[in-house]
């Protein structure tokens, strides 16, 4: 599997893109911009640019490691004094689907094993389909939360399993996920009834948005706590339109940031091993970028918060 260095490097980090001698760092970021194509739709989609366009807007969500952050109490710097390490985005090539995913887990398995918290950019929600896969790397079993207004519980779309609109039921089929709380979920959520019912009949809890802005965050994190490791996969779409715009499938009444950044601590105290940001449409994420932007503060919080409760 071959790893192209990106245009910018994420908060201007180095680059090392030979996956298979990568030595142990506190944090390190991937970017995946391909997932497995629908028939009809473009390809590549608006969505594969959005691992650059994040970038892109480093000097935007972070002034630079020295200043001070008010999200986390203290510049990065002092989190992670060293930076971190940009993998770059794993490169189609011309390969078949089946070499890329299958390349993909095998990068994103070293990644897991060489990163204290590893960092993923899609890319469509199909991004976290190799992802979920890899998690094996942990070597415990490992509990994935979503922040989502769909709970992507397709088997498959036009005979693609591993699309956008199924990551959370490959989640499902394999053995080192020990549970699936998906949070934010509101309209008509992407599903067919036998969505639903497959994914209640797995176990999976799903926390509506009208739940979160009616009842608080409190019922949300005392169901959290205690069933860590954690993984968490972010749609730009679980958050609130007016917050983040940018995406193909808006839906009204989504989270907003000060509802997000509560569930990232707390996950970050029970063990965060990593964290995904998908779906953001760079193509409409205008005038300001503001969706990008979002995407990059979201990720600086996560990975700030995992080290410290790392460190004690």
């Amino acid at each position: 599997m071959k790893l192209s260095a990106p245009l910018r490097p994420f908060l201007d980090w180095s680059v090392d893109t030979g996956w298979e001698r990568w030595d142990a760092v506190p944090v390190s970021l991937l970017g995946i911009p391909y997932s497995e194509h629908y028939a009809g739709e473009p390809r590549p989609n608006d969505q594969a640019r959005a691992p650059e366009a994040i970038r892109a807007q480093s000097g935007q969500f972070c002034d630079g490691p020295l200043h001070w952050d008010f999200d986390i109490g203290e510049p990065l710097q002092w989190v992670l004094p060293n930076g971190g390490r940009d993998c770059g985005n794993l490169s189609l090539d011309g390969n078949s689907f089946d070499d890329y995913f299958s390349g993909a887990v095998s990068v994103l398995k070293r990644q897991f094993g060489s990163s204290r918290f590893s960092a993923i950019l899609g890319g469509d929600h199909g991004a976290t389909v190799p992802v979920v896969h890899a998690l094996e790397a942990v070597g415990r079993p490992v509990h994935l939360v979503q922040i989502d207004a769909h709970i992507d519980w397709r088997d498959e779309v036009r005979g693609a399993r591993r699309g956008y609109s199924s990551p959370i039921r490959r989640a499902s089929e394999l053995p080192w996920i020990s549970g699936i709380t998906q949070i934010g979920i509101r309209g008509t959520g992407s599903a067919r009834a036998p969505e639903v019912e497959a994914a209640r009949a797995w176990g999976a809890t799903i926390v509506t948005a009208r739940q979160v802005h009616e009842e608080g965050l409190a019922p949300v994190l005392r169901h959290l706590d205690g069933k860590g490791p954690y993984y968490l996969t972010i749609d730009a779409d679980g958050l609130d339109p007016s917050v983040m715009p940018a995406v193909l499938g808006p839906v009204p009444g989504g989270l907003r940031v000060d509802q997000v950044l509560p569930i990232i601590r707390a996950l970050a105290g029970g063990g965060l091993v990593g964290m995904d940001v998908v779906e953001v449409a760079p193509s409409v994420d205008l005038p300001n970028q503001i969706t990008s932007i979002t995407a990059g503060r979201l990720m600086v919080n996560a990975m700030a918060a995992a080290l410290r409760a790392q460190n004690g």
